[in-house]
């Protein structure tokens, strides 16, 4: 039994996630179907993170087993000759057989996009969040080196979720222009729901200075989801590399 290693990229706006749904497409579901096309069997595919509805992804890394000798190049020029345009298979290697695409991760990185244009791009209305006012990129940057370290994370995760262990290491935070661009980005061991969606609000509402600068360690230490700043919309977010080891990312 061979187990393959897969890298894909996806635009995620007409998709409800990466995990199988009962009433909605997901990426998952149309994996798992690609893969029957070309072994002629259901290939049960393990994925590395549960993505949102119409939460994209630069680089997401799944696995499946196979006893099929074909050669993973082979299995890239298959894939992306089934799959929808908006999926694109990347890489593929073989594996450990104890490899597992989610719980053998070190790390994940995501980004979030916000546009800050005076006058919205209708072309980026699902690929990034417009937001009115002038973003300071250089005080954000400062600002988000707060979330790094190991913190309780409970102000920044979802209400009403049912996880009871809020505890969560921040490898890495930063805020970078890219023209009327601004990539919020962060690495983390893990994520709780909604997380950098609320990280990223919180960094906004800073910049807006309905939250004051210098806050986020004592909103940490509140676990307080109110004191924190509003959910940002999904279409900004990617998931944007996934670690294997301390400095291995994915093929």
């Amino acid at each position: 039994m061979r187990n393959i290693m897969l890298t894909i990229a996806y635009d995620g706006k007409d998709y409800h996630g990466w995990q199988y749904q009962d009433n909605a497409m997901s990426i998952q579901e149309v994996m798992t179907k690609a893969l029957k096309k070309i072994f002629k069997k259901k290939i049960n595919i393990n994925g590395c993170s549960r993505t949102d509805a119409r939460v994209h992804a630069n680089r997401y890394v799944a696995n499946f087993k196979i006893e099929n000798d074909i050669d993973c190049e082979s299995i890239i020029r298959a894939l992306n000759s089934v799959l929808p345009k908006d999926i694109s298979a990347l890489s593929a290697c073989e594996v450990a057989e104890d490899f597992h695409a989610r719980y053998s991760t070190f790390a994940k990185e995501y980004i979030y996009k916000v546009y800050d244009g005076k006058i919205r791009d209708p072309f980026l209305r699902d690929y990034a969040y417009f937001w009115r006012y002038r973003l300071d990129d250089k005080l954000l940057n400062e600002q988000a080196k707060d979330f790094i370290g190991v913190h309780d994370f409970k102000s920044f995760c979802a209400s009403g979720s049912k996880i009871t262990e809020t505890t969560r290491e921040v490898l890495d935070a930063s805020v970078e222009r890219q023209g009327n661009l601004v990539i919020f980005r962060f690495k983390a061991r893990a994520f709780l729901y909604n997380m950098v969606r609320i990280m990223v609000g919180t960094l906004l509402y800073i910049n807006a200075g309905q939250i004051k600068k210098g806050s986020i360690p004592s909103i940490i230490e509140s676990k307080n989801r109110i004191l924190a700043g509003k959910t940002v919309p999904p279409q900004g977010l990617y998931l944007n590399r996934v670690f294997y080891g301390e400095e291995n990312e994915s093929n």
